[in-house]
């Protein structure tokens, strides 16, 4: 369930053009609308407002853009636009910029009729809007391109959703089940560090907390759910696996519901009961929860869990993962985990399965598997540092196919090829600090998980 960001569109215009020429403004209406529509068919809001030419205006509608609470503001220069009419009012904003730098025209060759020039020349209005903003130390993102052009669009929304699940992360309530796995050091941060530097807060709760929300699932409930499942997956599972696997999910559901988390985190160690309601793993709701759009790490890792939460909600299809295996003669990456997979991001219909178990005394869980789907993709990782700093690690990588053995159906599984090559990538992974536990974000997202890093306070590392 990704976010539904909102943009205010500031359209700009020079007032001497209204004086001179008032019939030409009528003809930017369509273009205004073929902008709204591009945003709007992919999911971003838009709060419309009338064309500005003066500090006034530009004011009023920066206030309105602020009262709606949206995300970013969008420029859109109709026209040259002195910088000095609208610099001081987004200069004295919080919120982001995008400028698009766009024109109602795509072709301006040598055959051109200089009479659209008048609609056409807007991009000395950005380069000359873009030089003060930097001039003035606010940040701003420019997106050039046709407003025909579905790419420009793409490259924009990303931004906004950087920007957006920027926010979600910086804010973002956690949950941690059990202790942090013991011995595990890549990813451990005091919770107090993760509010004072990123804005993460955690909460920690035993699974006897669990149990207590799961001795009161009713039957109903429980068959209602596992229904659902053999509609939305291929189920190759025992009844009683399912359903225990259903019963704990819909506790840890209930709590994660009602404590308002944007994601969580357990160590499967501490699910260590065979009696009682909770006698085993809750793989198969982690899971889910991904699906949901929260996010989920394993081992009580709670800063990779708000990653994943944050660019699940901007982003949408992505799961936490690790790297498990080298592929040297393939030059890919194997990535794996327990039984926890987001199976949005599949290439086939997921399979139910129950998984052994051998770790404690707990019961087999039921599990979802699944490989997922091929084509680009980012891998994403949020490494600690020195002195109390992160960074965040962005790699471009190719989703291959999936596995070709019988047995490997019952894992969850993966394989991506980073753009740099296994032995450079995981060289310079290693140098920069990367930790053993990630997410994978589907689709070419790497500029925007990159502003999304950079909107978020974290340094940004792309291999």
């Amino acid at each position: 369930m990704m976010l539904r960001p909102r943009v205010g569109l500031l359209p700009l215009y020079l007032k001497l053009y209204d004086d001179t020429m008032p019939e030409l403004r009528v003809a930017f209406d369509p273009f205004m609308k073929q902008v709204v529509d591009g945003f709007e068919t992919r999911g971003v809001g838009v709060v419309r407002w009338p064309v500005c030419r003066l500090r006034e205006e530009f004011r009023e509608a920066v206030a309105a853009f602020e009262r709606e609470g949206v995300d970013a503001i969008v420029t859109l220069h109709l026209a040259y636009s002195p910088s000095l009419e609208s610099v001081d009012a987004l200069v004295h904003s919080a919120l982001p910029v995008v400028m698009l730098d766009t024109t109602m025209d795509e072709s301006f060759g040598l055959d051109v009729d200089p009479a659209r020039i008048m609609f056409d020349h807007g991009v000395h209005g950005v380069q000359d809007l873009a030089s003060m903003l930097r001039r003035r130390g606010k940040r701003y993102e420019v997106i050039a391109g046709h407003v025909s052009e579905a790419e420009m669009f793409e490259r924009a929304c990303g931004r906004v959703r950087a920007v957006a699940g920027a926010r979600c992360f910086r804010g973002m309530r956690v949950l941690r089940i059990g202790e942090t796995f013991s011995g595990m050091g890549d990813f451990t941060v005091h919770d107090d560090l993760l509010q004072a530097v990123l804005g993460v807060r955690v909460d920690q709760m035993g699974v006897d907390s669990v149990a207590a929300c799961a001795a009161k699932i009713d039957a109903g409930s429980l068959e209602r759910e596992m229904r659902e499942d053999r509609s939305r997956y291929d189920v190759d599972v025992p009844e009683e696996v399912h359903r225990r696997s259903v019963r704990v999910g819909l506790a840890l559901r209930k709590v994660l519901e009602e404590g308002g988390y944007g994601a969580f985190s357990m160590n499967f160690l501490a699910f260590d009961r065979c009696d009682g309601p909770v006698d085993t793993v809750p793989f198969l709701e982690a899971s889910k929860a991904m699906a949901r759009g929260l996010g989920y790490a394993g081992e009580g890792d709670v800063l990779t869990a708000a990653l994943v939460g944050a660019l699940n909600a901007a982003f949408g299809m992505t799961t936490f993962t690790e790297i498990f295996c080298p592929d040297w003669r393939g030059d890919a990456l194997f990535l794996s985990h327990m039984g926890e997979v987001n199976p949005e991001t599949a290439a086939a219909k997921p399979r139910l399965c129950e998984k052994d178990f051998p770790w404690t005394g707990a019961r087999n869980p039921a599990v979802l598997t699944c490989a997922p789907a091929p084509g680009p993709a980012v891998l994403v990782n949020l490494a600690p540092g020195p002195d109390e700093t992160f960074s965040l690690i962005a790699a471009r990588v190719e989703v291959l196919g999936d596995g070709t053995h019988p047995a490997m159906r019952d894992s969850v599984r993966g394989w991506i090829r980073p753009e740099k090559g296994v032995r450079r990538f995981l060289e310079e992974y290693s140098r920069h600090g990367g930790t053993h536990h990630s997410a994978l974000v589907l689709g070419d997202r790497v500029d925007a998980v990159a502003a999304f890093g950079e909107y978020a306070g974290i340094d940004v590392v792309v291999l």
